[in-house]
Order: C-alpha cells, then structure tokens, then sequence
C-alpha cells in the first residue's frame, strides 16, 4: 500500500538489486492490491518525495486481490495485503515464503543469499547450513 511507510522502502531495495538477482537467473516482481494507476503515480514521484522513481522491477497491480488470496497473504475484512515474499524454483514450486506483519520489512540481502542458496542445493545435491553464503562449506 502506498500509504504505508514500509513498502517504499521495500520496493526500492528490491530494485536497487534487480541486477544481482538476474546475475543468478532470478526476477523480482513486486505485486500490491492497489491499482496500476495508484502505481503510476507512485513511481512517477522522485525518492526524495517519497514516491519510488524509477524502477528495475515490474510493479504488478492485484486489484482483484485474486493473487494475494492465493497466496494466503490476503487480509479480507480490511482488503489489504501482508507483506509476503515467495521464492519460487524455474517449475514453479515455493521453495520459500515468508509473511511479515505490516510494520515490518524483509532483508533483500537474506533474500538473495536464499535464492543462491536453493540453486546450489539443486545444482550440488548438498546442503546449506544456517547462515551459509557462497563461499562457505555446505554439508
């Protein structure tokens, strides 16, 4: 919601490391309820006023809430979304998610050490530990 001071600050970081999420062959899409032109509006606003700028990442429109309702993110009474993040495999199976309450926001930097994570498991059949990173030992 663009009301929300958390989902600037989301959206942005997102963006802001689109690149490094397609250097290992991974897209971020950001999805929100509000309509395509709330979007438009909001990314046509600089940064520096709280808007979003220019973006790296898709910013989709879920007016109907269908996706956030199978997603299991959607809070029907107030019709608003959670603040989920799923992380999902090139045959399309949810190999991660997560659901934040509203007042608080995901690490971008966890986010990308889990897509590497989840590749190299499927590339090396091995496991990753807590708190592994590309160049530590798997088991």
């Amino acid at each position: 919601l663009p009301s929300t001071f958390v989902c600037p600050t989301e959206i942005v970081a997102f963006s802001n490391k689109a690149n490094e999420f397609r250097d290992v062959n991974c897209e971020v899409v950001a999805v929100s309820v509000d309509s395509h032109f709330c979007h438009l509006a909001w990314i046509n606003t600089p940064r520096k006023s709280g808007g979003l700028g220019k973006m790296n990442i898709p910013v989709l429109s879920d007016l109907t809430k269908q996706i956030s309702r199978d997603y299991g993110v959607l809070l029907e009474g107030p019709g608003i979304a959670l603040r989920g993040l799923f992380i999902i495999d090139p045959n399309g199976i949810i190999k991660h998610l997560s659901v934040n309450d509203l007042p608080v926001g995901r690490s971008v930097e966890e986010t990308l050490r889990l897509v590497k994570a989840f590749q190299y498991v499927e590339t090396h059949g091995e496991v990753c530990p807590a708190n592994w990173t590309p160049d530590s030992p798997t088991v």
